[in-house]
């Protein structure tokens, strides 16, 4: 906990420096510390999405950074303003913090942290954003700019990969500024995506803030778009967001077109990075080839598709029995799925509806282009695929928008201190989950509360691999265990290992060094074998 206090005093002048900066410039989305703490967020993400293509965002680049903040932060006379945040009377506020900074200390438990987050982060403060990274290792194709942000400051300031604790304490600010209680509600469920660096917690938190707005008339359409854009930056599956912001300036603010310019620059970035690293504009989709050198094999694309699917039913089905679904089959075997998914498939739909049903009883042109934004992104998922994590942030919306203004600061604490008490018995005795829900498959990897946590975050350390050679690269491969979290780069998990095998193809160094990308070619029989002797030392389960 005191290591991300130590985080928290660094990073919210810092945020608060570039975003006094940055209103300077293109002027604030409202009014309050929030507001230059979230545009501090916004203009550092897209400055080090630019950046990366060119530096790894290494510990220089992380000092130079926080020295430029810091002194924004001071130069600016942010500090002022920070202070006239009523903290003397705002005791809860504390109280609420410590919490959120307990929770952000437990062991991180979602799967992805492993696998996807921490690779990630790993290399684009090493090497930046590499060309045809997805040739290594697919899923680091996505590089959300969350991890990005991630990256600069896990040298030194957040080397424990905390920084959605700081997004949570930022989110609390705007909370108390705002004086928007029902908030509260939502920050004990955020609390369980607190220990990673999971991009779900910012988009959700940031998405619920500019749906906060957009109910409160904002009138900012140009910056209410942009940063709609920075949040689809971070998980595309918010695709709703920006279409709302878009519609509502549109049709209710009847702004210009040209007011969206920055926004369709963001955009721009976006797809460019997603051609630069994937290959293709948008991840996972093999959508526009363009031809390029660096793009994934066919038949590793045309396995994670399937992979999709595979998952959009749990595991449940074999993948040649969904073919032979008709639609209502799809349907009724996605809807009532066994186990704790088919639950969620249930209530989301249940959600829809009830927002289907609000937007008709209220009238409201608002509600009905909320609803509208919700529907075109659900349909996206379910015809993509239809994993109740591609999801989750629909029910926050439809909560938010049924209750809005309507919860008390008392009521909405109570609610918060009885869900928080949840929360924590939750993460505290992994045990009572994983016998009554054996479907909750994270439930494994849940370890406990540690006395270590009052000192520092809880993480895991392996660091067993051995090093091997195909070709040109020279890589290192996890022992015994499924991801390679803490191995040395360039690192390749021993199931993507096995992908490549099955597709007769290995990833191959594009140019002499790591920063100059990867490609893929075809191997030989002799170095298939070779193959198969790396795999020989994992278990079956791990790379089938």
């Amino acid at each position: 906990m005191l290591f991300i206090i130590f985080s928290l005093i660094i990073l919210i002048p810092v945020f608060a420096g570039f975003g006094a900066f940055f209103q300077k410039v293109s002027g604030e989305i409202f009014e309050g510390i929030s507001s230059k703490l979230i545009s501090g967020v916004f203009s550092l993400s897209a400055i080090w999405t630019g950046s990366a293509f060119f530096y790894p965002l290494n510990i220089d680049v992380e000092l130079m950074t926080i020295i430029l903040g810091l002194s924004a932060f001071f130069y600016l006379k942010v500090y002022e303003e920070l202070w006239r945040f009523n903290w003397k009377s705002n005791i809860s506020f504390f109280f609420i913090a410590l919490i959120a900074i307990f929770f952000g200390s437990y062991f991180p438990f979602i799967l992805d942290h492993f696998g996807y987050y921490v690779p990630t982060v790993k290399w684009i403060s090493e090497f930046g954003l590499v060309q045809g990274i997805s040739n290594l290792d697919l899923l680091l194709g996505q590089m959300s700019v969350w991890h990005i942000l991630q990256a600069g400051f896990s040298n030194f300031s957040d080397p424990f990969l905390r920084l959605n604790v700081i997004v949570l304490i930022i989110y609390l600010i705007y909370i108390f500024e705002k004086k928007s209680w029902i908030h509260l509600v939502f920050l004990p469920v955020l609390f369980l995506f607190s220990q990673s660096p999971s991009p779900d917690l910012p988009a959700v938190v940031f998405s619920l803030i500019i749906l906060n707005e957009i109910l409160t008339s904002n009138r900012n359409a140009g910056l209410l778009f942009a940063f709609s854009v920075f949040v689809f930056m971070i998980k595309p599956t918010v695709i709703w967001l920006p279409i709302l912001v878009f519609l509502y300036s549109l049709l209710i603010l009847r702004s210009k077109i040209k007011i969206m310019l920055p926004g369709v620059l963001l955009l721009g970035l976006f797809v460019f990075k997603n051609i630069w690293t994937f290959g293709f504009p948008i991840f996972p989709v093999q959508f526009l080839d363009l031809g390029l050198a660096w793009k994934p094999n066919a038949d590793l694309l045309r396995n994670s598709s399937q992979m999709a699917i595979l998952k959009t039913f749990d595991m449940q089905y074999q993948y040649s029995e969904i073919l032979k679904f008709s639609i209502s089959d799809y349907i009724k075997n996605w809807l009532f799925l066994d186990g704790i998914k088919g639950r969620i498939h249930q209530l989301f739909v249940v959600s829809l509806v009830l927002l289907l049903i609000f937007a008709v009883r209220k009238n409201s042109k608002i509600i009905w282009l909320i609803f509208i934004s919700v529907f075109i992104k659900s349909v996206s998922v379910l015809l993509f695929s239809a994993q109740y994590r591609f999801f989750i942030d629909v029910f926050f919306v439809v909560f938010f928008v049924l209750f809005f203004q309507k919860f008390s600061k008392h009521f909405a604490l109570i609610i918060f201190t009885v869900l928080s008490v949840s929360c924590g018995l939750f993460l505290s005795f992994p045990n009572i989950v994983k016998s009554d829900l054996p479907s909750f498959r994270l439930g494994t990897y849940m370890t406990g509360f540690s006395k270590n946590q009052f000192y520092k975050p809880s993480y895991f350390e392996l660091k067993k691999y051995k090093t091997h050679q195909i070709g040109n690269l020279k890589f290192n491969v996890v022992e015994q265990y499924p991801f390679s979290f803490d191995t040395p780069l360039p690192a390749i998990s021993p199931q993507f290992i096995q992908e490549d095998l099955d597709a007769g193809i290995f990833p191959q160094l594009k140019g002499k060094t790591l920063r100059d990308g990867f490609i893929w070619r075809k191997v030989s029989e002799e170095e298939k074998i070779k193959i198969k002797k790396i795999l020989e030392n994992f278990p079956a389960e791990n790379h089938e």
